[in-house]
């Protein structure tokens, strides 16, 4: 017994030291490279503000380790491994392609919600979030937004107006999601082939695809200081004889004004000071499915139902009151014909509206969207040792606004597209193959408005080769093409919620990106790590540009007419089109201290976006570093984790500059009860402990509204 003490110590001691001595040399190393880039007081702050985070995390994890060092190792539990695939070969390795580069479940995805998609990925790599309030968030994906970022559900699109402008909400709720993926490379292709960056998926259970041995479920009840949160969920499915199951979720969140440490606006004294206003949502929603299930496959449906008001914390100070009605249906069969192994279809039917609201009351502007998409996809057996699966995938979308202020006219968008993934393994090296061909229309249904048509060609390669045991290297090279979407197109008009007047173009030409990515990783042992590279050349490129007709140096404002005025309320935007280029890295590593209970991850993610014009893409993501440590001992878990993110000075025309911050969370949870049929955790949380005044680049409302200030987090998980 006094030898196994004596070991124990020797251990954590060596622990301890081994730790600090790593963080030393990383931090050095940042620090030289960074010096002969002359950013020496860049990355002195950013030294100084990590370390001071990852001493406090090192001080607290010592002493939890030495309250718990007569604990019996053998007490221990490990976690099953679990395998994920992303949408369309979910619950089957089916194609390797197929699964997501990132994954955020179980405890992660807890610690991580937020009110929108965008803000709940944004501290993944590579991962912003458009940050419109907390009301609507979009993830960014290597500073690419937009509809050059699909989201979906269950492997179907969201089907809302979100990739319209960023006051409007994505209508998938993270609280009734098992899951989320980011899927990049090949299969993106399944999805469009102008996905530039990458596959956003959210999984749910609203369709189940098995049977229950007995009620399987989850629920979930928060509450968040900074914003007055009220939260609670739930998720349960259950079988009802041989062939039938059926599954239920809802959620309700409500929130007030957030408050930040400073004034919303630095240049307006009379901002308000200590709280962001009209930015309360409140939010509820629901879902129920069924489904047949037999020995070779199943057939199943569902309907929910979203109701969200919430606050855009801009100016002119709008809500946005939202209602949508979804219809979904899926199927799959095993072995359907010769040659063929699996044939999957899905389909969803979206009922979209929403109204804006302004601050008098009146309604501005209604948005309706009545989308439909299908897919069906077939997996054949292999041929020549190639895998791979044939599918076709239809769109079509009914779009119209109406009001005073509608800026886009009602159009009719269809697309029919054909695609082709395959892949080849042999012993330590798998080749990728993709294609895809598709047929877009935009018909607008009056005014002079002229209707477009575009063929769009795209195709992929890919390669993973495992040149020793737990090492790969992997390149991948995509040619994808994108149709200008119905805002860049028809918009006119003043925007209330981004306080812009927008003018699309309809002779724009289609968007081609041109993108290369080099992957290099080590996934075993005590130190994993890996590093992407990537270059993405766009051949006409679409954006907003803001614009300067008298070349005074500021940029136009006009009223809500369009008439110039240089007290107007509106910055006018341009749609504009040119080449650009985008690269950049993204780096982690984490240090497995000890298994299954203590890691270390470090983490750095960079992008540069130019135009030909040797001008910078609006709202490029800043560089960011971060550190997380991870401890769970018995019942309970821990979490630290420190974002750094630089000052962007790289900005478009006529935008303004953010400066540097640090994030600073921490979150700890205590599993009171667990037994078969049941296991209930209590949770608590701080977020961005050091009070700091976060304006974050990416968004349109940066000057306006800063994200929130410090916040203590309390809930309860259980599952079932």
């Amino acid at each position: 017994m006094q030898q196994d003490l004596q070991e124990i110590g020797h251990k954590k001691t060596y622990l301890c030291n081994g730790t600090m001595l790593l963080l030393k040399y990383m931090f050095s190393a940042l620090k030289a490279v960074y010096l002969t880039r002359n950013k020496v007081n860049v990355v002195s702050t950013f030294i100084n503000k990590v370390l001071k985070s990852a001493i406090l995390a090192l001080i607290s994890t010592t002493f939890i380790m030495s309250t718990v060092q007569a604990e019996d190792d053998s007490k221990e539990t490990k976690l099953p491994a679990v395998m994920v695939t992303s949408d369309p070969f979910e619950g089957r390795i089916e194609l390797d392609m197929a699964r997501p580069v990132i994954v955020l479940e179980g405890s992660k995805l807890r610690r991580k919600r937020e009110a929108s998609l965008g803000d709940t990925l944004s501290g993944e790599l590579g991962v912003a979030s458009s940050s419109f309030g907390p009301g609507a968030g979009r993830p960014i994906i290597r500073a690419l937004d937009g509809p050059r970022i699909q989201v979906l559900e269950n492997g179907i699109g969201a089907l809302d107006v979100s990739s319209l402008g960023p006051d409007h909400a994505v209508t998938v709720e993270s609280l009734n999601a098992s899951k989320i993926e980011i899927l990049r490379g090949p299969a993106t292709l399944l999805y469009g082939g102008g996905v530039s960056s990458g596959v956003v998926n959210v999984v749910t259970d609203r369709i189940p695809r098995r049977l229950f041995e007995s009620l399987d479920g989850n629920f979930e009840t928060r509450g968040n200081t900074a914003t007055k949160e009220r939260t609670g969920a739930f998720n349960a499915s259950g079988s009802i004889g041989r062939y039938i199951s059926l599954g239920a979720s809802g959620f309700r969140r409500k929130t007030s004004d957030y408050s930040i440490p400073g004034r919303a606006n630095k240049s307006d004294p009379n901002s308000r000071n200590g709280i962001v206003e009209n930015s309360g949502v409140n939010s509820g929603g629901g879902s129920i499915g069924g489904s047949f299930i037999g020995e070779r496959g199943f057939l199943g449906g569902s309907i929910s139902r979203l109701e969200s008001k919430y606050g855009v914390p801009s100016p002119e100070a709008a809500k946005i009151d939202l209602i949508q009605t979804s219809y979904g249906l899926a199927g799959e069969l095993d072995n359907p014909i010769v040659g063929f192994e699996k044939i999957k279809v899905r389909m969803g039917y979206n009922d979209y509206k929403h109204n804006e609201i302004e601050s008098t009351g009146d309604i501005g502007s209604r948005f309706n969207n009545r989308e439909l998409e299908s897919r069906t996809e077939l997996l054949h057996a292999p041929i020549a040792n190639w895998k791979g699966l044939v599918g076709v995938q239809l769109k079509d979308r009914d779009l119209s606004v109406l009001g005073d202020e509608a800026i886009v006219p009602r159009t009719k968008s269809r697309s029919t597209g054909l695609f082709l993934v395959e892949e080849r393994n042999w012993d330590r090296f798998r080749l990728e193959l993709g294609g895809r061909f598709e047929h877009a229309s935009q018909d607008p249904q009056y005014g002079t408005n002229q209707s477009r048509r575009f063929n769009l060609h795209s195709f992929s390669v890919g390669a993973l080769w495992k040149f020793m045991d737990g090492y790969g290297v992997g390149f991948s090279a995509t040619r994808g093409q994108r149709a200008p979407a119905t805002e860049e197109l028809y918009t006119n008009g003043a925007h209330r919620a981004t306080a812009t007047f927008q003018t699309g173009n309809q002779n724009l030409t289609k968007e081609t990106s041109n993108n290369i990515d080099i992957s290099l990783s080590k996934t075993s042992g005590v130190v994993k790590w890996k590093a992407n590279f990537f270059y993405n050349r766009f051949n006409n490129y679409i954006f907003f540009r803001n614009t300067d007709t008298d070349g005074n140096g500021l940029a136009d404002r006009v009223d809500e007419s369009g008439v110039l005025d240089p007290n107007g309320t509106f910055l006018v935007q341009n749609i504009a089109q040119t080449g650009a280029t985008f690269y950049g890295a993204e780096a982690e590593v984490i240090f497995t201290l000890r298994p299954d209970m203590l890691d270390l991850r470090l983490f750095t993610d960079y992008v540069r976006a130019k135009l030909d014009n040797n001008g910078n893409v609006p709202r490029t993501t800043p560089q960011r570093f971060g550190l997380e440590f991870n401890h769970r001992i018995g019942p309970w878990s821990f979490n630290l984790t420190t974002i750094y993110v630089l000052r962007q000075n790289r900005r478009a025309e006529l935008e303004t500059s953010t400066p540097d911050y640090t994030l600073i969370n921490v979150a700890a949870s205590y599993l009171v009860k667990e037994t078969k049929s049941i296991s209930i955790k209590v949770f608590s949380q701080g977020k961005n402990l050091l009070n700091e005044e976060i304006r974050v680049h990416t968004s349109f409302l940066k000057d306006f509204a800063p994200l929130p200030g410090r916040a203590f987090i309390v809930g309860i998980k259980g599952e079932f």
